[in-house]
């Protein structure tokens, strides 16, 4: 995997479009340079891959955008060391993004081709998240309660699993829709049976599907 200064320089230009955007966190920023997002995109679409467009990664799901990508880790509010359920992996960019902001990643993916791609990728990158083959709907209860859940694809309702494995005061980033656009909501567990919910604007995601695919 290179790493070109005409790389770095797309990187810069990408950033630049991101604060444009409305990101104002730094040090989600600093995170997007220090990923290179090309080795995580196949090749033909290289000169692409600081371009803020979502591409296609194979088993029919996509690589977000990056403002996407930066909006959602913005909604976390990430402290260094915060335990972190990811539901999607996928490319394992976001994954990526997540361990350079400090946080203790757990991250699950339904489609074993892109969980083994990811997995060599991040492990090239030398970070140490925990990758589980699964399905995200049941969350990861053997390592709740979780500081903050991910949810990178678009999800009917919002699980109930996932609920019960926040933390109190942790925090929920979950597209809520049908199929072709959906809302993003931030849902903070409050107590052990109550919750508060805000609403960031229309997405549009690949679905959440259950179970697990070979």
């Amino acid at each position: 995997m290179q790493d070109t200064y005409k790389h770095k320089g797309m990187r810069k230009q990408l950033i630049d479009e991101l604060r444009k955007k409305g990101i104002t966190d730094e040090r989600i920023l600093t995170a997007f340079d220090a990923v290179p997002r090309h080795y995580f995109l196949d090749l033909v679409f290289e000169q692409q891959a600081y371009s803020n467009m979502p591409f296609q990664i194979g088993s029919g799901q996509t690589i977000s955008h990056p403002y996407t990508v930066a909006f959602q880790t913005s909604l976390l509010e990430l402290k260094r060391g915060d335990k972190v359920l990811e539901i999607g992996t996928g490319s394992g960019f976001q994954t990526s993004i997540l361990c350079v902001l400090g946080a203790k990643v757990f991250s699950i993916e339904r489609h074993k081709e892109l969980h083994l791609k990811a997995k060599k990728i991040i492990d090239q990158l030398g970070f140490t998240p925990k990758l589980f083959f699964g399905d995200g709907y049941e969350g990861k209860a053997t390592y709740a309660p979780f500081d903050k859940v991910l949810v990178t694809c678009g999800a009917p309702e919002v699980p109930q699993q996932l609920l019960s494995q926040l933390k109190i005061g942790g925090v929920l980033i979950i597209p809520v829709g049908d199929l072709d656009q959906q809302q993003m909501l931030r849902i903070e567990r409050v107590s052990e049976t109550e919750y508060t919910e805000e609403m960031f604007g229309n997405f549009s995601f690949v679905p959440m599907l259950e179970k697990t695919v070979r």
